[in-house]
């Protein structure tokens, strides 16, 4: 199930902010030379993380799932001048290419980009965050958010991708694992009384909490 027609796709992404060249050219590439494409956050998405990062000016951001790094560079936008962002990802055969594209940013000397198990480089960030986007393996999902609840801050925003699962949340009936996992984290969350949460349908769905 598509939530968005290609037409309304179009029309949303023609009347929000543009591209910059950069991001212009990672999703060119992630399209052209790494598999499954579709993970990358894209235009509309990445204007909205943009937005909410600028909205926050979040002075640490933490994101769990890099892929090809666009998302990283559209939630840097909203940094303080001394802000930072930490980005991990376990895909060791995408650094090069990653790496390669934060050197062309502005914002490379902010972003700290890290290769492995994100349960075992959690617990070693000592900070405070303002923003967490989580979108990386959603069969555990529920343990980053755990994992994380206690260094976000009060009012702090935790961003979680791909909740709406192309619709297949609303086939109970015929779930896959992969579909289970992401709709118990949903159930996880709706009944989760430290923070306050709502599922924006874009995309394949972000969930937007706030910590009390």
């Amino acid at each position: 199930m598509e939530l968005l027609s290609d037409e309304l796709t179009n029309y949303l992404e023609n009347t929000c902010e543009a591209e910059n060249d950069l991001l212009k050219h990672i999703n060119r590439e992630t399209h052209l030379k790494v598999s499954m494409p579709r993970m990358l956050s894209g235009h509309y998405q990445g204007r909205l993380l943009s937005m909410i990062s600028k909205m926050i000016s979040p002075e640490r951001i933490l994101e769990i799932g890099t892929f090809t790094g666009y998302a990283t560079l559209c939630l840097a936008e909203g940094l303080t001048e001394n802000g930072r962002i930490h980005t991990i990802d376990i895909n060791v055969e995408l650094e090069d290419m990653v790496r390669a594209n934060f050197k062309k940013s502005e914002f490379d000397s902010k972003i700290s980009y890290q290769i492995g198990d994100a349960k075992k480089i959690i617990p070693t960030l000592n900070e405070t965050f303002d923003i967490v986007f989580i979108d990386a393996d959603k069969k555990n999902n529920a343990t980053y958010y755990e994992m994380i609840m206690d260094k976000v801050r009060s009012g702090g925003l935790i961003l979680i991708d791909n909740v709406l699962w192309s619709g297949k949340v609303l086939d109970q009936e015929k779930s896959d694992q992969k579909t289970s996992f992401i709709s118990n984290f949903n159930e996880m969350v709706s009944l989760d009384q430290r923070v306050e949460k709502l599922i924006l349908p874009v995309r394949d769905g972000l969930f937007l909490v706030r910590k009390k």
